[in-house]
């Protein structure tokens, strides 16, 4: 392999000959050989929009060369086309601040410059990072990471889930079934009612995540090292912000207190924590089909879930609920994030908090598989769940908590003695009502009706 030889006050260093990163990035490499995790793939294109937003604002403002300006922003855009992502190789276990990712793009963008105008060299220090640290921009490229993966993908996720449960709430709103409390049978709904307490858990959901978004709207770009802006241009903050709204259709805004938007995380918390909330409650929601759909012969029984795939190794024609399994074991995942983003967030000593590179991950990745996880279930679950009418039709017929409706009418302590006497002798609430001769079987008839009790 080729190399070539940079040197900086710590020394020199062997690059590969074909690679656009520098010493810095090299260095980075070799200190920080720990796991697999590489840095996100957003933070990087984050990255990329912020260079370019910096560099215009720079030109704006007159620090900056025009020239200069305009290659930067070139070389910004073939990041964002994804042209040289194999120049991003920094473990995702390096310094909290994550100084190294940000020096990483510096360099490739500097050396893409020089790559394709060899006439002309920028400073990935003085020029690429003009007006900016890694301690303001790497909280930057969170916000911007965060926000445009939620509202690009997890949303319309959810809002598709939405759309199939509402067409599932419509199609069985008259299919009566028995409800249960406790595990044990309860008066009856439809399972069109069921449904739609699922489809209330998105919405509710997908609107604390929406209202959450405001959080990472708010930028601390401009707070340089510490938060007080030394070596930016006052007006630095404020116009790459605004070309960061107007290339996202995201409104951005820059924060109006950048100490605590360099030491604090308090926003990326909240913004995560609705994210674990949805979690909580599409287990709650994958565990009530799982549970509806067992059997199919010794279970619930229910519904009826799309057969997948083969669900044993051993045991022919078994059908499990994978998609469920897999979306409930994402639940689990993004619960444990939000943990480590918690604790993570809870050590931002003095000016800076140093857990952001795993703060990023977490986030992202939380975000990421939920959107799979609902996308699949979406496509693998939900559209082809149908409810097995029979089997609700006959649990209802069989219930012994129809017995609830004649309470009013002959008191709770008759109304139990009908129940005691069905489950003891093994019959019917209507067999039992007559033999005990409580109730005018015409009344019992009337009062049992299910569809009159829902």
């Amino acid at each position: 392999m080729n190399y070539r030889i940079e040197e900086d006050q710590y020394g020199k260093m062997k690059i590969p000959a074909d690679k656009l990163w520098g010493i810095q990035t090299q260095r980075s490499l070799e200190n920080f050989p720990i796991g697999k995790e590489k840095m996100p793939e957003e933070i990087i294109q984050a990255y990329a929009f912020i260079k370019k937003a910096a560099a215009r604002a720079n030109v704006k403002v007159g620090k900056l060369d025009s020239e200069k300006g305009s290659v930067i922003q070139a070389a910004c855009d073939e990041i964002l086309k994804q042209e040289h992502q194999e120049e991003f190789p920094l473990s995702l276990w390096q310094t909290g601040s994550g100084t190294q990712t940000n020096m990483n793009v510096n360099e490739v963008i500097a050396n893409l410059v020089h790559k394709q105008e060899d006439f002309l060299t920028i400073h990935p220090n003085d020029e690429v990072n003009m007006g900016q640290s890694s301690n303001d921009t790497f909280p930057t490229a969170i916000h911007l990471a965060g926000a445009l993966k939620i509202k690009q993908e997890l949303l319309p996720s959810l809002e598709e889930t939405e759309e199939l449960l509402s067409k599932l709430q419509k199609k069985y709103k008259e299919t009566i079934k028995l409800g249960r409390t406790h595990l044990q049978d309860a008066t009856p709904i439809t399972f069109g009612q069921e449904v739609s307490a699922w489809k209330k858990i998105i919405q509710e959901n997908r609107k604390r995540i929406e209202a959450s978004l405001p959080y990472l709207y708010e930028l601390p770009l401009g707070g340089t090292a510490v938060g007080t802006g030394l070596n930016t241009h006052p007006d630095f903050a404020d116009l790459a912000i605004s070309y960061l709204s107007d290339w996202t259709s995201i409104p951005f805004r820059q924060s109006d207190n950048h100490f605590h938007g360099l030491s604090s995380k308090d926003g990326l918390v909240h913004v995560h924590h609705t994210l674990q909330n949805l979690a909580i409650h599409l287990m709650k929601v994958g565990n009530d089909i799982r549970w509806l759909a067992s059997g199919p012969r010794a279970g619930f029984g229910e519904i009826n879930l799309p057969a997948n795939e083969a669900g044993s190794s051993i045991m022919p024609g078994k059908v499990n609920p994978t998609q469920i399994e897999a979306l409930t074991m994402v639940c689990v995942q993004v619960i444990g994030n939000d943990t480590t983003i918690s604790i993570a967030a809870s050590q931002g000593n003095f000016q800076l908090n140093v857990y952001m590179p795993v703060m990023a991950h977490n986030l992202l990745q939380s975000i990421q598989l939920l959107t799979d996880a609902l996308e699949s279930f979406n496509e693998r679950t939900l559209k082809g769940l149908e409810a097995n009418e029979d089997i609700m039709a006959g649990y209802v017929q069989e219930s012994l908590a129809l017995v609830t409706s004649l309470a009013p009418q002959i008191g709770y302590e008759k109304a139990t003695l009908i129940v005691q006497k069905a489950e003891e002798e093994n019959l019917s609430l209507r067999e039992a009502a007559k033999e005990l001769q409580i109730v005018d079987m015409d009344d019992f008839d009337r009062f049992t009706d299910p569809r009159h009790m829902l």
